[in-house]
């Protein structure tokens, strides 16, 4: 059975990926601090869990070994670990204590890691690398400046594996979710809802975690093989423009 990693698992959005990639693969689903949450994700779907902070490079090179003890093999890495600012602040206030946190675990982290699984990968000429990134790559938040750079590296990560590991037969993408009904959105949900009430999304419907999880099982089913370095917009059509 194929072998993934998907991080940032226990809830939101990782929580419906690992779900459905236990359907066909053999899963390790990590988690910071939510144990009781890994735990009735491993009880519903028979997922391996793993206590993983994606900021410390010990953390990450645990992470592939148990991967290689329990599977010996990587097919599927789905970068999904990540975290808003811990206060929203508006840019000119904002902190470098809460950039650095949020960089080193939704840039630095996932860099790092991919760049450790596609050494892997290539020992077998093949695998497939995911991104969850966000419409904050591109689309601006004031309040949330560091989250928004975070994200906005990460796509960039996207075209530098792409273009590095397409040769070797490993595919990268980058999955693009808008407005998800995750945790993350908790506290300003209620302002989200009534916003696409009011247009901001062509779809008019708040996304949900199963929607990127799709996203991830074509990837996974091998739909997008000649497609490396794609963006997939999980976003109700946000990214859209019109006049």
């Amino acid at each position: 059975m194929p072998a993934a990693i998907v991080t940032g698992a226990s809830r939101g959005i990782g929580r419906d990926i690992a779900r459905e990639l236990s359907k066909t693969h053999s899963v390790v689903a990590t988690y910071r601090e939510r144990r009781d949450a890994a735990e009735s994700l491993r009880a519903e779907t028979g997922a391996e869990v793993f206590q993983y902070d994606v900021s410390a490079a010990r953390d990450r090179a645990a992470l592939l070994e148990f991967a290689r003890e329990r599977f010996g093999r990587l097919d599927l890495l789905v970068n999904c670990a990540g975290m808003a600012p811990r206060e929203r602040r508006d840019i000119l206030e904002a902190t470098e204590e809460s950039f650095d946190e949020v960089l080193a675990t939704n840039l630095k982290g996932p860099y790092f890691l991919t760049q450790q699984a596609a050494r892997w990968m290539a020992e077998a000429g093949q695998g497939r690398i995911v991104f969850i990134t966000s419409i904050s790559s591109y689309a601006a938040s004031v309040n949330r400046g560091e989250y928004c750079v975070s994200k906005a590296g990460l796509s960039m990560a996207v075209s530098l594996f792409a273009s590095r590991l397409a040769a070797l037969g490993i595919q990268v993408f980058e999955i693009r979710p808008g407005v998800i009904r995750t945790d993350m959105i908790r506290a300003v949900e209620k302002s989200y809802e009534e916003r696409i009430a009011r247009g901001l999304l062509p779809q008019g419907r708040m996304g949900e975690p199963r929607d990127v999880a799709r996203a991830v099982r074509a990837i996974a089913d091998g739909l997008l093989d000649y497609s490396t370095g794609q963006v997939l917009n999980v976003d109700g059509g946000f990214h859209l423009r019109g006049l």
